[in-house]
C-alpha cells in the first residue's frame, strides 16, 4: 500500500484513483477534475503531518491519529493547517470533512459529500448527488446539476445556475438563496426557522406551489398562485403551468419569496448576473 507521511510541500503523481477521502482540520482543499493522471499537491504542512494513502482505489487524505469516524478531540483550537490541491478523474466520489478550512470542488459528476463545521464551501459544475452540511460555513454553489442536500444551523446557500432533480436545504438561521431551473418532474423543498428564503425560477416553469410563514411576509413574482394570511400563517398556494413540479417552502419567521427569471427558453442559470447585481 503507497503511504506518504507528508510534512513540507511535495507533489505526488497518482495512477488508478477511483475514490477520494479527506479529512482536515484547518487550511483549504480544493479539488479538481483532470482527465490526466491523479495528482496531490501539498502547498503547506503546519502542526502535525498529514497522512497520504492510496489503497485500492482510494486515495485518503488525514492526520494519522484522527479518527475517521469524526473529529471529536480535534475540535479545540490548534495550528494544524495545510493547503491543498487535488486533481481527480471527473467520476471519482468525493468524501471530505473539515472543521475550518476552506474547500472548493469544481467538475465532479459522481457522489459528492462534504461536511464543515465552520469552512466555507465552494461548488461549480457537479453533477450527480451533492450532499453539503455545515454549522456556520457559508456555501455558494454554481451550474450543479442532479440531486443535492444542504443543511445548515447558522450557515448560508446560495445558488447559481442549475438543473435539478431534488433540491432540499434545511437550515436553522441560515439564509437560503437560489436561482436554478428544476427538471419536469423536479422536487425543491426547503425548511428554516428563521432564515430567509429567496427562489428565483424561470418564466413558464411547470411546478405545484407551497410558499409557508408562520410569522414571516410570503411574496411571488408569479401570477395566480392563491394568497392566505390567518393568525400563524402566511401562504402562498397553487399551480404554475402544467405543475409537473413541485416548489415547497416552509420556515417560522424567515421571509419567504418566489422571483420569476426571464421569460420562457431562458437557458438555467441565465439571470445570475441581474442576481448580482441585485445583491450589491
Amino acid at each position: 500500500m503507497p503511504q506518504w507521511t507528508v510534512d513540507s510541500p511535495v507533489n505526488l503523481g497518482l495512477h488508478g484513483v477511483a475514490a477520494l477521502r479527506v479529512r482536515l482540520i484547518s487550511g483549504s482543499i480544493a479539488v479538481l477534475s483532470s482527465d490526466e493522471r491523479s495528482c496531490v499537491d501539498v502547498a503547506s504542512v503546519t502542526g502535525r503531518s498529514l497522512l497520504v494513502t492510496h489503497e485500492a482505489g482510494i486515495l485518503t487524505i488525514t492526520y494519522p491519529d484522527l479518527n475517521w469516524e469524526g473529529l471529536r478531540g480535534w475540535l479545540r483550537p490548534e495550528p494544524h493547517e495545510a493547503a491543498l490541491t487535488l486533481t481527480v478523474p471527473s467520476g471519482c466520489p468525493t468524501q471530505i470533512g473539515v472543521v475550518n478550512a476552506s474547500t472548493a470542488v469544481a467538475g465532479i459528476c459522481a457522489r459528492t459529500s462534504i461536511k464543515s463545521v465552520s469552512g466555507n464551501i465552494t461548488l461549480e459544475g457537479l453533477t450527480g448527488q451533492v450532499e453539503a452540511g455545515t454549522v456556520s460555513g457559508d456555501v455558494a454553489a454554481q451550474g450543479l446539476a442532479g440531486r443535492v442536500g444542504f443543511k445548515s444551523l447558522s450557515g448560508d446557500l446560495t445558488v447559481a445556475g442549475g438543473e435539478f432533480e431534488r433540491f432540499d436545504a434545511k437550515t436553522v438561521s441560515g439564509k437560503v438563496t437560489a436561482d436554478l431551473a428544476l427538471n419536469c418532474d423536479g422536487r425543491l423543498r426547503v425548511a428554516t426557522l428563521s432564515g430567509a428564503v429567496t427562489i428565483r425560477l424561470p418564466a413558464g416553469s411547470d411546478t405545484s406551489v407551497d410558499l409557508r410563514s408562520a410569522t414571516g411576509q410570503v411574496s411571488s413574482e408569479f401570477g395566480g398562485l392563491d394568497s392566505a394570511t390567518r393568525p400563524g400563517a402566511s401562504t402562498l398556494t397553487g399551480t404554475l403551468g402544467a405543475g409537473s413540479g413541485q416548489v415547497s417552502v416552509s420556515t417560522m419567521s424567515g421571509q419567504v419569496t418566489l422571483l420569476e427569471r426571464g421569460s420562457p427558453g431562458t437557458p438555467p442559470g441565465g439571470g445570475r448576473d441581474e442576481t448580482e447585481r441585485d445583491e450589491r
